[in-house]
């Protein structure tokens, strides 16, 4: 019987669960993400000049484009966000 490398060896620490630093690292770029794009909207939106968190996604965005920019940046954030989340959940059905 061999075991499976993905299952926690204990399920209530989900520490020790093997994908747990890709898991931390997706949640950080996750954040950087949905942040950045927040506050590259709320620059657009509101006028916010001085508002220079995690401003280096200024010169990612295309110059006329920049709410939509703005806008994928939270979708894409969100959904790696969501993608860690199921990296080490315990309630899946391993065949």
């Amino acid at each position: 019987m061999t075991t499976d490398p993905t299952r926690s060896a204990d399920p209530a620490d989900p520490a020790k669960h093997p994908l747990y630093p890709l898991k931390r690292l997706l949640e950080i770029i996750a954040f950087i993400l949905i942040v950045g794009g927040a506050t590259g909207l709320l620059r657009e939106w509101i006028g916010w000049k001085w508002l220079h968190l995690f401003g280096f996604f200024h010169y990612v965005i295309p110059t006329g484009y920049e709410v939509y920019g703005y806008i994928v940046l939270v979708v894409l954030g969100l959904a790696v966000g969501g993608a860690s989340e199921t990296l080490t959940r315990t309630d899946k059905v391993h065949r």
